[in-house]
């Protein structure tokens, strides 16, 4: 019985690095040539990056995709290799368009779609091109790219037939898959970019589980990896047959997931082969490297700072630790991500901060290992309240002073950031910016927001999880328990409390869910049992608070719908619901 050796590629790409990428994928495909596979896949767009945006634009990166392109099927021998890249298209009967060409300030541009290229012996033997482009979330792909139209288009592989899809053309029932499946395929594989978010793992396995009901075929996932910008691409590569999930890539790191497939029956006799080169993990039965929600996020969080740093060219990270449970979440990130030696604390007290919450900087510092340093705002605080008192008639008072101490902070901080070239991490969390609880040129005040799009409740449930896997590994806990037990307080008043000001925030947080990523009003919040007065309030702090958002920096994404690119409300906006109280 002929066997079908496939490869999947969990490559993380860099956008923009177009040299970079082909390299990256030469050396998978040497390797995969050394196990004597016949079918290599990559993601989709693996040789530009995921998503290349308006650097599709430049003619510049057209040709240097065409040039990375022409090196990697150079680069093709026995195995066959399937490859994600942009394509110019000179036929527009190619593709679903009826315009020849896009305008832009330097002319005339090329129709473009998003391709996967088959090549093997140096040349290339066919171009697929996505035929569904998502518009939806973060994807705004009709932007740039023209959907194919070709009929369904089989090769050859080991003595089975093989469908070839991109990403969104999979997630169509009675789509491009079946169509694949009735012209004769028995496995289709999809390269795809599909972004971390909680609980997206367990819709691509039950979506490709009714795909794979659907065509009766073995179907196989491979998912680009890496920190972009504000996305997270988890990789999770898979294959499915007949009797479910039979082999899977570790999330959050790079693969190279081989399995075997008998040809002469493509939904049973799957077998994963070991892979040849240490770090590439896999597993049958189960998703590899997956044990709960929280270390999904956590792995996610962790990811997205290592290559924000990693693919900027950024070396070191520093922190304002205030004692506080955000704060202590950001620098045990930081040290996942980065190491102990790059990343900095700052304690910044004022005249509010009480003994504990220094103590508990100290502490968290000495857990994880890294250096923590004091400057006192005091003296600067004096000095801008002697500078605004003829002014004002007196010392600054109530929210005027509250925040002019985040401020002189957020000052501190960056004074720091371009002395010694460490990049500023925030620590505000989604409750928080959600409400505008936070001061901008302040707390805002840095580079990445690491917690940006995890609400309060998730802060503290993020930071038992890393206690309890540092007590699994015999380690000490790295979050003191002293900063979880006591009452968040951003301390710029004397006894200051959070929920003073905000709803207690098991109930703050399921209101933002349901307003920000739910979609909902407040009378439909409302009715899902919520007190109409504090929904009222909540919603008008949301709401008025999106000015600030839009000033804030960007942060890894790990939900639905976080503030940022999947989020387009107006600032200048009167459609605000209001419920009846």
């Amino acid at each position: 019985m002929a066997t079908l050796k496939l490869a999947l590629a969990q490559m993380n790409a860099i956008v923009g690095d177009l040299s970079g990428n082909a390299d990256r994928a030469i050396s998978f495909i040497h390797e995969a040539e050394a196990s004597g596979c016949d079918l290599l896949v990559f993601p989709e767009l693996a040789l530009t990056g995921y998503p290349p945006e308006d650097l599709l634009h430049k003619r510049a990166f057209l040709q240097a995709a065409r040039d990375a392109a022409s090196r990697v099927i150079a680069a093709s021998k026995r195995c066959l290799v399937v490859i994600g890249t942009v394509e110019e298209i000179a036929d527009a009967r190619l593709v679903g368009s009826t315009r020849d060409s896009r305008s832009s300030a330097a002319g005339t541009m090329p129709l473009l779609a998003n391709a996967a290229l088959v090549a093997s012996g140096g040349q290339l033997h066919h171009i697929v091109r996505k035929q569904l482009l998502p518009t939806y979330g973060v994807f705004d792909e009709q932007r740039w790219f023209q959907p194919g139209v070709e009929d369904p288009m089989l090769v050859n592989v080991a003595g089975t037939s093989i469908g070839i899809v991109i990403c969104e053309d999979l997630w169509a029932d009675n789509g491009p898959g079946l169509q694949l499946a009735d012209a004769g395929a028995k496995v289709i594989v999809s390269l795809n970019a599909s972004p971390f978010a909680k609980g997206r793992l367990a819709d691509r396995l039950s979506m490709v589980e009714r795909r794979q009901v659907e065509t009766n075929c073995t179907i196989a996932y491979v998912n680009v990896v890496g920190g972009q910008d504000e996305l997270v691409f988890d990789g999770g590569s898979f294959v499915m047959g007949s009797d479910g999930l039979v082999a899977s890539a570790a999330q959050f790191d790079e693969a190279l997931l081989i399995v075997d497939v008998e040809a002469e029956d493509s939904s049973l006799g799957l077998a994963v082969v070991p892979p040849p080169v240490a770090n590439r993990a896999s597993t049958v039965g189960v998703v590899a490297g997956v044990a709960s929600e929280q270390g999904q996020v956590w792995n996610a969080l962790v990811l997205g700072v290592r290559d924000y740093f990693q693919k900027n060219g950024f070396n070191d990270a520093v922190i304002a630790l205030s004692g506080g449970v955000d704060s202590s979440i950001v620098a045990a990130i930081a040290v996942d991500a980065l190491g102990a030696s790059k990343v900095h604390g700052v304690m910044l007290p004022s005249r509010y901060s009480s003994e504990g919450s220094i103590s508990d900087a100290v502490d968290l510092a000495a857990r994880l290992g890294i250096d923590c340093h004091e400057i006192a705002i005091e003296p600067a605080h004096q000095a801008f309240s002697a500078m605004l008192r003829p002014r004002l008639g007196g010392d600054p008072v109530g929210l005027t002073d509250e925040n002019l101490q985040s401020r002189i902070r957020g000052l501190t901080m960056m004074a720091w950031s371009n002395a010694l070239g460490d990049l500023v991490l925030t620590t505000g969390n989604k409750s928080e910016t959600a409400v505008g609880y936070s001061t901008l040129y302040g707390d805002t005040a840095g580079a990445f927001a690491v917690i940006k799009d995890v609400v309060k409740t998730l802060v503290y449930s993020l930071c038992r999880y890393r206690n309890d896997l540092a007590i699994e590994r015999g380690e000490v806990p790295p979050i003191p328990a002293s900063v979880l037990d006591k009452p968040p307080s951003a301390e710029l008043r004397p006894d200051q409390r959070d929920d003073q000001s905000l709803p207690p925030y098991d109930i703050l947080d399921r209101v933002i869910e349901a307003y920000v990523e739910q979609d909902l009003t407040a009378p439909e919040i409302v009715d899902l049992g919520f007190d109409a007065a504090m929904v009222n309030r909540v919603v008008s702090l949301i709401d008025g608070a999106e000015y600030k958002r839009r000033q804030s920096p960007l942060g890894p994404r790990i939900t639905d719908k976080a503030f940022g690119r999947d989020r387009r409300v107006p600032i200048t906006n009167r459609f605000r619901p209001r419920a009846a109280t």
